[in-house]
């Protein structure tokens, strides 16, 4: 079932089995309306606009947070 949400901070929130989880999104999508696609503790987010994936994962139940996996700070420049 889909869930739509705006995105107030660079993460959204979801309660699985009556624990709220974080899911990271990045910076870069902050202020932008998501859609949430769950099923189970797969979970799809989604651009509504333009419906672009913006990520995808498997909720991890042991953590609050489910980070981006990208390494913390500002993407390297290239060059």
């Amino acid at each position: 079932m889909p869930s739509r949400e705006r995105q107030r901070s660079n993460r959204v929130s979801l309660r699985v089995n009556g624990r709220l989880h974080h899911i990271g999104i990045g910076r870069t999508h902050t202020g932008t309306h998501v859609l949430l696609l769950v099923q189970d503790l797969h979970v799809r987010v989604i651009d509504a606009a333009t419906g672009e994936l913006l990520r995808e994962l498997t909720i991890d139940l042991t953590r609050d947070y489910q980070p981006t996996g990208r390494p913390p700070g500002p993407a390297p420049k290239k060059h």
